[in-house]
């Protein structure tokens, strides 16, 4: 396939990257190579500084069905070690993505279900196309929404996700909408001018204070007051003095664009 990828396709136009979902045949469920080459993928993103946000979606009509069938029948036969396993990967391609220092955008084309809304959660902005439908389905197979809902839960917050997760239920883009899963929700065929104003405005933002707003947001949360005071004050004192920071603050005063958005 497309970059020597078998599961997705990788693209960089002009300093976005494009991570596409790539079996349509089967909704791009995911499977052991997709998770493998979403964790290789990510971290080959890291790399590339010219890279200013990420854009995450599915080829076809659908964003991502879950896990896919023929793998969970393999799986279903796996001994605890070997579910260990592929589990660990599972949470390893979540996190990778939830703490890439790059922005991502999760474009909801179409259905995401099971660990395809934890692709969503994981996101730092989602955008559905209205008629996307959205379910954490596992409890109707057995099993529970185990690896995505440290995210989903930071997202939505444990009220809803008792909801969600105990009920299976098939929800409207709207109700994800209200619950905090994605942020807009628009028409398929509107959905790439509302990202596209998203990218303006995080292109036009300073990539390393990006990076640290995405460390802050994970950290501030984990951290007593006394733990909290301190790590701020120490995080803003150091992006003043920053090469970026200088850079923002003086472009700022002299009313002109800072030198990060020259090349975009």
């Amino acid at each position: 396939m497309k970059n020597g990828f078998e599961t997705i396709t990788f693209e960089i136009e002009n300093n976005i990257a494009y991570v596409t979902l790539n079996r349509p045949e089967v909704h791009n469920a995911f499977n052991d190579m997709m998770i493998s080459e979403l964790i290789g993928i990510f971290d080959e993103i890291e790399k590339l500084s010219d890279i200013r946000v990420v854009i995450l979606t599915g080829k076809g009509k659908s964003f991502c069905a879950g896990a896919d069938l023929n793998w969970m029948g393999k799986v279903k036969n796996y001994s605890y070690k070997d579910n260990l396993k592929e589990s660990l990967a599972l949470s390893e391609m979540f996190y990778k993505i939830y703490t890439s220092q790059k922005p991502t955008i999760a474009r909801v084309n179409g259905t995401a279900i099971g660990g395809g809304t934890g692709l969503v959660a994981v996101c730092d902005i989602a955008v559905a196309a209205s008629n996307a439908k959205f379910s954490f389905s596992e409890v109707k197979l057995g099993l529970i929404p185990a690896c995505i809902s440290p995210y989903v839960i930071k997202k939505c917050g444990e009220g809803k996700c008792r909801e969600f997760f105990l009920t299976g239920e098939r929800m409207t883009a709207e109700k994800a909408c209200i619950a905090g899963l994605v942020n807009f929700v628009v028409p398929l065929e509107e959905i790439d001018n509302v990202i596209d104003g998203l990218l303006d405005q995080l292109v036009s933002s300073g990539p390393a204070a990006i990076a640290k707003c995405k460390e802050l947001l994970r950290k501030v949360p984990e951290l007593s007051f006394d733990e909290v005071k301190r790590y701020t004050a120490e995080v803003i004192a150091q992006m003043r003095i920053s090469e970026e920071g200088q850079e923002g603050m003086n472009a700022f005063l002299e009313k002109r664009k800072p030198k990060w958005t020259k090349d975009i």
